[in-house]
């Protein structure tokens, strides 16, 4: 997942927040905000950062930015791209500055006094930028390029800015009366007071469950690292002696796959897929909010609800499409979970089971129907998937593909211990990026991985470069006492998939800076990522980092080639739970509520129209659904990660066919997909490279799904009774 970043401009607000004495600026300490940086590369001095300096840069950053658009609009020359467009580009490098370092620590070093700058922050941000982006005086400018950029000799990026940020100037409420602009930012900053809240209550619920083992008998079929850092968690909390298991993904997803005991892996499913749904941290009536909140936004701007007005800004262009897409690979996938299930409850039988498959023995008995199947034992797997090996082997795929490579900066500045800092090189020896890992998880940091950037890159017409600072952040498997991070199948394909943002970012040469690295299409945007997950398992690639972490040993061709051979299993299920949640969240956009809906009973209804496998559940249920409800980034566009997946596949088969590390083939990605960020329609960026459109029947190809000419038809309409 690619990090979504808040926006980019923001206007002028007079703060009057009383803040606890922790958020106090000291008389002494200089705030490293508001001078140049003079770590290597402009890396943000961490250490120097206190909690009191975030809102005093805040402050200034608004002031700045507000006084230089104030510049902009009374400048007595006629609009031109270098002193609008341009100008307003660099308008809030020291806001940003601030934010860039704040929004991350925010989601990865979470604490009390981060929480309280949040809920000052985040709504001064939102405020700031409806006041800028609903500013008539200013639009005009924008406007009057807009309407005359026939005659103005544009080059191809610069004609593609000037009508995004009209486009972008129109969907911020541009061209609204007064009053509708003031309810408009009103709405704004509701939608950010209801993101922190659920935000805060997943971050809460997701911390304070545990599930306590007392009896070393019901851990049989655990791998011993699960086993280990159960313990080491247990000790933590409080119950030395004993094993705790947690929500987060490397203490959840093991337990589902290998422990024998059914009631241990009922209630660890139960505890997930009820997760921030009651009490004190319950997400319901924060959803409820949401909804009606957006459907206020979406009408005042003239759509006829949240999805229409999300999707109208993307490569989909329309709900329609996005649903389209998404049907004609559902059929295929729920046809393969009833074969995934048979499979299962055969082996159930034959165990003497006496029992039907439900939706906690899916990991458990799809991983028995792998090891029968295919004779390939995921535990067996891992021993040659140690994290410091996976992550040699993306930087052996970047070097091989691209030329480029990383150099440990051990002394380089880091928010966290076990950060690490890479000093990124092109094939001419010349500083190309920094790029930095976050791997493991800690109750300060949100579930899930991601990218994102704590500086951007542009080139300016003056001849002034930027290179970016890139990062990713994991919740991997940690080391135990006896073995380093052995990573899982689904966390090597992450770090890959993360991987491929870091190189979008890190590669870009986009000149502007609002088309640099991943400020493309929502439904682009994934491209990267995912066709990088392709080279995780391939055998040339495997060589060269896949070794067993205490032989040494070069991962043997026979394991390779049941890797290989089950590369597709349990397809059915992944698929189904994704292409499930992606339909859910364009139901939720298709709402107008205005009052409460039962959550519970919308889902059911989803999945009662879909005819949902009742083995499988959405893949993230709505009060844990961060990627909709956190934020706008995905809202009414999770299905982003199938429509890119089209492209990803599609576009792989071409490094197939010429081989994975053709020199050719991979400059063209680099230069057409990668460099050149948002600077042109992505579909031609993407023909460009290909040369032709993409294919749906390479996703199905890719996932081992077969197609299905006449699938059974969906009404998908009026479903919450709207």
């Amino acid at each position: 997942m690619r990090k979504q970043l808040l926006t980019t401009v923001v206007g002028g607000l007079a703060l009057t927040a009383t803040l606890n004495p922790v958020l106090a600026m000291s008389q002494e300490h200089q705030n490293p905000f508001l001078a140049p940086y003079t770590t290597p590369y402009e890396i943000p001095p961490f250490e120097q950062i206190q909690y009191s300096d975030y809102i005093p840069a805040l402050q200034q950053g608004i002031a700045e930015q507000k006084a230089a658009v104030e510049a902009i609009i009374n400048n007595p020359e006629a609009p031109t791209f270098d002193n609008t467009v341009l100008a307003f580009e660099k308008s809030g490098d020291l806001l940003n500055r601030v934010m860039l370092v704040f929004s991350s620590l925010d989601e990865s070093l979470s604490s009390p006094e981060m929480v309280e700058i949040a809920e000052v922050a985040y709504p001064a941000y939102s405020v700031h930028s409806d006041q800028m982006m609903m500013d008539d005086r200013l639009f005009q400018r924008f406007k009057t390029l807009y309407d005359n950029r026939d005659n103005l000799n544009l080059t191809g990026p610069r004609r593609r800015a000037v009508e995004e940020y009209y486009k972008s100037f129109v969907r911020a409420g541009a061209l609204l009366d007064d009053a509708k602009k003031e309810e408009l930012s009103k709405v704004n900053t509701r939608l950010t007071d209801l993101y922190l809240k659920f935000n805060k209550n997943l971050l809460n619920a997701t911390n304070a469950y545990e599930l306590v083992v007392d009896d070393p008998a019901k851990l049989a079929g655990l791998p011993a690292s699960s086993i280990d850092q159960a313990a080491d968690e247990a000790k933590a909390r409080g119950h030395e002696g004993k094993w705790v298991f947690t929500l987060h993904a490397p203490s959840r997803l093991p337990l589902l796959q290998y422990a024998d005991n059914r009631d241990l892996r009922r209630a660890m499913y139960e505890a997930y897929t009820s997760l921030a749904s009651s009490g004190e941290y319950n997400n319901y009536p924060v959803i409820n909010d949401i909804l009606k909140t957006r459907a206020v936004k979406a009408s005042l701007l003239g759509y006829p609800d949240y999805a229409a007005y999300m999707t109208a800004n993307v490569m989909a262009k329309t709900t329609q499409a996005a649903e389209d897409l998404l049907l004609h690979i559902w059929q295929p996938a729920i046809n393969r979970v009833a074969d995934e299930v048979k499979e299962m409850q055969a082996v159930v039988d034959a165990e003497g089971g006496n029992f039907t498959i439900a939706p906690w023995d899916y990991y458990y008995y799809a991983e028995k129907v792998r090891r029968n199947k295919y004779n390939l034992d995921e535990n067996e797997v891992r021993r040659y998937f140690a994290l410091d090996n996976v992550r040699r082997g993306i930087f052996t795929m970047a070097e091989r593909l691209y030329g480029i490579t990383f150099t440990e900066m051990p002394d380089a500045p880091k928010y966290h211990p076990e950060v690490k800092v890479y000093d990124v090189k092109d094939a001419e020896g010349k500083h190309l990026a920094v790029f930095m890992t976050d791997y493991f998880p800690r109750e300060s940091k949100r579930q899930g991985a991601w990218m994102s950037e704590f500086k951007g890159s542009f080139v300016d017409p003056d001849g002034t470069v930027g290179r970016p600072i890139i990062y990713n952040v994991g919740n991997f498997s940690r080391p135990t006492a006896d073995a380093p991070a052995l990573l899982t199948l689904d966390e090597v394909e992450t770090m890959f998939h993360e991987f491929g943002h870091g190189l979008h970012g890190m590669l870009s040469r986009a000149a502007l800076r609002s088309q640099s690295g991943t400020n493309v299409d929502r439904d682009f945007v994934e491209l990267p990522s995912q066709i990088h997950e392709h080279w995780a398992l391939e055998p040339e690639l495997l060589k060269e980092y896949a070794f067993h972490y205490k032989t040494g040993e070069v991962i043997p061709d026979s394991l390779i080639t049941k890797l290989q051979a089950a590369s597709t299993h349990n397809q059915g299920f992944t698929t189904t739970e994704l292409v499930g949640a992606a339909l859910l969240d364009l139901q939720w956009g298709k709402l107008n509520p205005t009052e409460d809906v039962d959550v519970e009973a919308f889902e059911r209804n989803v999945a009662g129209r879909l005819n949902m496998p009742a083995e499988v559940q959405f893949r993230y249920r709505s009060p844990y659904f961060k990627h909709i409800f956190g934020s706008d980034g995905y809202a009414s566009g999770y299905y982003t990660y199938l429509w890119a997946e089209v492209l990803d596949s599609d576009g792989f088969e071409l490094f197939a066919e010429k081989g994975i590390f053709d020199p050719e083939t991979a400059r063209s990605f680099r230069e057409n997909i990668l460099e050149a960020g948002g600077s042109e329609d992505p579909m031609t960026l993407y023909v460009r490279f290909r040369g032709h459109e993409p294919k749906v029947d390479a996703l199905l190809r890719n996932r081992g799904l077969d197609p299905v000419k006449d699938p059974v038809k969906i009404d998908l309409s009026n479903i919450g009774g709207k």
